[in-house]
């Protein structure tokens, strides 16, 4: 993949909010995962661990708890991604946010589709996920096949967000 086609896929990710019931298959999560876990980190501590939720009742539960993300229930997977606040307390959000955004990257490469759930009763998810004390779930991630087309989107321009120091 040169320059040009990652730049494409880049400008190619959307937040997809509707999927279809196909399953997401097993050599498609793993690549997912993989991407998270070669993602860069704070020292290198690579303060995260993934919970790959399959579970219809927990993914509807997570869904109620998620303010603009009830479309998570139409998911087929969710993927949790989870901080170690212990291990890397100034960067864990950081750092998980970068493992987040890569994992979408790869989500949208294999035409999958995601959408990062910011807003979230996080207290009662981290009891729904049973995490542990010093832990902290950054977001998480419904995956599935997108049910429409991806819609462009309009982004301003260059010239509009740049300046220079020289």
């Amino acid at each position: 993949m040169n320059s040009d086609e990652v730049l494409e896929l880049m400008k190619n990710r959307r937040s997809i909010r509707c999927y279809t019931k196909e399953e997401v298959s097993e050599d498609a999560i793993r690549k997912i995962l993989e991407a998270g876990r070669w993602c860069q980190s704070a020292s290198n501590v690579q303060p995260w661990r993934f919970i790959i939720i399959k579970n219809r009742k927990i993914i509807k539960s997570l869904s109620k708890l998620a303010t603009y993300g009830k479309f998570t229930r139409d998911a087929p997977i969710v993927i949790a991604i989870v901080a170690d606040k212990k291990n890397a307390p100034k960067w864990y959000i950081h750092d998980t946010s970068m493992v987040s955004h890569q994992m979408c990257l790869m989500i949208s490469a294999l035409g999958l589709g995601t959408c990062w759930i910011g807003s979230m009763q996080r207290d009662k998810a981290a009891e729904l996920l049973n995490l542990k004390n010093g832990e902290y779930l950054t977001t998480i991630l419904p995956i599935g096949h997108p049910r429409s087309e991806r819609s462009p989107t309009k982004r301003k321009e260059l010239k509009d967000i740049i300046s220079y120091i020289e």
